[in-house]
Order: C-alpha cells, then sequence, then structure tokens
C-alpha cells in the first residue's frame, strides 16, 4: 500500500431525486479534487436516498444514467468515486424484480465496476435481493473493498476481504437517527474489524431527512488498522472530511517485517481446518 488521502461524505439525499442528488455527489467529488484526493465514498444509496418501500420503482442498471455520470466525475477529476444507488436487476433474474443496494466504484480511466449488498436486514430481505460476490478492487495506491451498513455485523465478511489482499474497508451506510449514538456504536463492532483483520475502516452515513420520513443520523470514522481512530466527524450534518492514510503499520503488519508481536498480521495464524462446525451450521439456536 502507498500513501493516500481518502474522502468521506455525510449526504442529505432526497427520495427520488436522483438528478438533485448527483449534482451534490459532483459538487463534492470537486471538492475532492481541489484537495488531493485519490478516492471518496458516498453513503449507502445516496443517488435515490434509502426507500425500501420505494427504491424499486427508483433503480437504475448498471451502466445507466446515473452510473454513467459518476463515470464521467471520476474521469475528469481524476478520483476514484464510490457512491450507492439502487440497481435494477437484470430482466427474468433469480430475485424477480427486486433491486440491488449496490455500490458503485468508478475508477478514473473510466472502468465501472460495484460491489452489491450481500446481508441484508430482516426488514430489508421483502425489497431487495441479496448480492453474491465479495470483490476486492485495486486502484494505483491501495487495494480496497466494500462492506455495506449490515454488512459490518458479519466478522466473516471483512476476514475473507482482508485474506484476498484488500487493505482498506470502505463502509457505506444508511443508519437512521432511531438507532442511536452512531459512534458509540461504530467504535464497538468497526474498530475489532480493523484490528482483527489489520485493515483501515472508512465509514460515512447519510444524513438529516430525506423527504420520505426517514431520517438519518450522519457521521464519518477512519480507523487505522489497529482500531485507533485516523479521523472522525460526527456534527450531525452535511460535509466531507478527508484523511492521509499512512501505510507504515500496514505494510509491516501485512509484510511481517516486524520481529516483535506488536504487529502480528493474526490471519496468517488461522487453522481453517478446525472451523468446519461454521460452515456446517445452518442456523442460530438458543441454548438456556
Amino acid at each position: 500500500m502507498k500513501r493516500l488521502r481518502i474522502a468521506l461524505v455525510q449526504m442529505q439525499a432526497e427520495c427520488g431525486a436522483a438528478g438533485k442528488n448527483l449534482r451534490k455527489i459532483e459538487s463534492y467529488t470537486k471538492e475532492a479534487a481541489q484537495k488531493g484526493v485519490d478516492l471518496i465514498c458516498f453513503p449507502e444509496l445516496c443517488v435515490h436516498s434509502y426507500s425500501r418501500e420505494q427504491s424499486r420503482f427508483h433503480a437504475e442498471p448498471v451502466p445507466g444514467e446515473s452510473s454513467l455520470f459518476i463515470g464521467r466525475l471520476a474521469r475528469e477529476h481524476g478520483v476514484t468515486v464510490l457512491a450507492g444507488l439502487a440497481e435494477k436487476p437484470q430482466a427474468g433474474g433469480p430475485e424477480g424484480e427486486k433491486p440491488y443496494i449496490s455500490q458503485l466504484v468508478a475508477f478514473p480511466d473510466g472502468y465501472l465496476q460495484k460491489y452489491r449488498k450481500t446481508h441484508l436486514g430482516r426488514s430489508e430481505a421483502l425489497y431487495f435481493a441479496p448480492g453474491q460476490e465479495l470483490p476486492v478492487f485495486a486502484c494505483p495506491k491501495a487495494r480496497f473493498a466494500v462492506q455495506i451498513c449490515w454488512d459490518l455485523h458479519f466478522p466473516e465478511v471483512t476476514t475473507i476481504l482482508s485474506l484476498k489482499g484488500a487493505e482498506i474497508i470502505f463502509a457505506p451506510h444508511a443508519s437512521p437517527s432511531i438507532v442511536g449514538d452512531r459512534r458509540e456504536i461504530w467504535l464497538k463492532y468497526l474498530a475489532a474489524r480493523a484490528y482483527d483483520n489489520a485493515v483501515f475502516v472508512a465509514a460515512c452515513n447519510l444524513v438529516g431527512e430525506d423527504g420520505a420520513g426517514n431520517n438519518f443520523c450522519g457521521g464519518a470514522l477512519v480507523l487505522d488498522p489497529k482500531g485507533n481512530i485516523v479521523a472522525e466527524s460526527f456534527g450531525g450534518s452535511e460535509g466531507m472530511l478527508a484523511a492521509d492514510l499512512d501505510p507504515v503499520l500496514i505494510n509491516a503488519i501485512r509484510g511481517q517485517e516486524a520481529e516483535t508481536m506488536r504487529n502480528s498480521f493474526f490471519l496468517a495464524a488461522r487453522r481453517p481446518e478446525l472451523y468446519g462446525d461454521l460452515i456446517r451450521a445452518e442456523g442460530w439456536t438458543s441454548q438456556a
């Protein structure tokens, strides 16, 4: 990994107003480019805003009008752009008409890739289709992956992505205000994902009302591979948080250059032959 600058956006997105939301994405991307940012991440479903009931009406194919617009921004400003949108499924697909919660990854060379949210909350499963792949993406300075909101509650996913070479996990969210203090909650489990898997974790959230009865609490947070805070913003309003990621620590861990346990890469000592019960388990059962 090489030193790079990232940006995370807390953004108020209006439900169904893709044009208005895209103009906001354009403004932040321009600002990021002026500040020397290599990669900017926007929240979950920021193009159409988060609405379980309405997303299928606003969903677009990828490539499509919104994704091509974001791709143009990436090319014009030389910044890799990660932006969330409701992705329209292919006709006759296995999940019928349910859209995907997708995070577009638009590279400065014009290449478009995407991650589809793989783990859906109970209230989401009726309205969205789950993704089936865990890709790792590469830019000139780092390898990175995406986990969207609920995905981060599944430690196995982060472990797989780290083992596949991801050095940064971007975590776009659409977490509502009703769930409580976002900083307190994130520091419980995002720090664990970072520490256990020796990855940077960079999270951002929708903020404010969306015009459809939803209110989001915002938040932006960057953690280093030891779970320490690199940068944070929890002011409850729109804005962009920029952070420089120093590669010295992660390169020492991943390269096993350290001679002490202080910088151990724990995943290198895994014993997969013991983990069969995890794979074979078919469901959760409580024991009194």
